[in-house]
C-alpha cells in the first residue's frame, strides 16, 4: 500500500549518515566536525530529531538525537531498519582522472555499488597523483544519499603493471578494449551467465578501463595475454573515460548484479 507523502515525512527521516562506530540498540555515537555542523546548523535538528545512521557492519539504524556536547553532537541508536547486506564483490580499475572527473566518477560508481576502486597509472595517463581522502569523502556522499549499505574502499593510485601482476586468484577482469577486438560487453556477460550459471551478483569481479588516450598497444597486447581477463567492447561510438566506466558497470549490474532486486521505498505521490 502507497503511503501518502505525510506518512512517509514523519515516519521516515531523510537523513543518513555514514559513521565508524558500532551501531547496536541504545548505542550511543558521537558525531563531531563536519557532520556535527550539518546537524545543528544546516538541517537545525533538535534533541529528540530522527536521523538513519549505518557502518558497513552492523545494518541500518534508527536513531535519535540527544544532546550538544560542545563540538560534538550524540544520537543514539533506537531500532534496526535493515539488516547488513553484502554487495557484489566489484572492483572498478581505472586510469586516474583530473579531479572534477573523478569526483563525478567516484560519486556514480559508489551509487552503481562498486566494492572499490582502484586508481591506475598507465602509459598514456596524464594524472600520477590521487587525493584518496577527498575521494573517500566524495564516497561517503554519495553513499548516504544513495541508501547504500557501506562505503567503497579507495585504494592509493598503482602503476597497472603492479596491480595485474598481483592480481588475486579467482577474480575474472573485464577490460574495455578500445580497439574494436572486444566483443560486445552485454554478449560477453549474458553469455557467462548462460554457459556457467553465474547467480547475480556472485563471484569477484573487475572492471578495467583506459585512459582518454586509451591503452598502448604493448599494455594491450599484455591484457589479451592474461588468463584472468576478457576484453570487452562498448559499441561503436568513442566514449570518455568516466563514461566507458559507468557504461561498463551498469551492463555488470544489469545482467550479474543486483539490479534484479527492487527498490524498497514506493514513489511520493503526486500533488495536484
Amino acid at each position: 500500500m502507497q503511503k501518502n507523502k505525510s506518512e512517509i515525512d514523519t515516519a521516515w527521516p531523510r537523513t543518513r549518515l555514514y559513521v565508524e562506530a558500532d551501531l547496536g540498540a541504545q548505542a550511543s555515537v558521537a558525531a563531531g566536525g563536519d557532520q556535527s555542523h550539518y546537524l545543528r546548523h544546516v538541517l537545525r535538528l533538535e534533541p529528540g530529531g530522527a536521523v538513519i545512521l549505518f557502518n558497513g557492519r552492523d545494518g541500518e539504524w534508527l536513531a535519535h538525537l540527544q544532546s550538544d556536547s560542545g563540538a560534538e553532537t550524540m544520537i543514539k541508536a533506537v531500532e534496526r531498519l535493515r539488516p547488513q547486506v553484502t554487495p557484489p564483490d566489484l572492483w572498478l580499475v581505472f586510469a586516474a582522472l583530473k579531479r572534477s572527473r573523478l569526483d563525478f566518477l567516484a560519486e556514480k560508481v559508489t551509487e552503481l555499488g562498486v566494492a572499490e576502486l582502484r586508481p591506475v597509472i598507465t602509459r598514456h595517463t596524464m594524472v600520477r597523483r590521487v587525493n584518496v581522502a577527498h575521494l573517500r569523502a566524495r564516497c561517503v556522499s554519495a553513499a548516504q544519499q544513495s541508501e547504500r549499505m557501506n562505503v567503497p574502499l579507495v585504494h592509493a593510485v598503482e602503476k597497472l603493471k603492479s596491480v595485474l601482476e598481483n592480481w588475486p586468484h579467482g577474480r575474472r577482469l573485464l577490460f574495455c578494449d578500445e580497439s574494436g577486438e572486444g566483443p560486445p560487453i552485454a554478449e560477453v556477460l549474458a553469455d557467462l551467465r548462460q554457459r556457467h550459471s553465474l547467480p547475480r551478483g556472485g563471484g569477484q569481479w573487475a572492471v578495467l578501463t583506459g585512459p582518454e588516450g586509451g591503452f598502448s598497444p604493448t599494455e594491450l597486447d599484455a591484457l589479451h595475454k592474461l588468463p584472468f581477463a576478457m576484453a570487452v567492447g562498448l559499441g561503436p561510438r568513442v566514449l570518455r573515460a568516466d563514461t566507458a566506466a559507468l557504461a561498463a558497470l551498469a551492463c555488470w549490474q544489469a545482467i550479474l548484479g543486483d539490479w534484479h532486486e527492487r527498490c524498497r521505498f514506493e514513489p511520493l505521490p503526486t500533488e495536484d
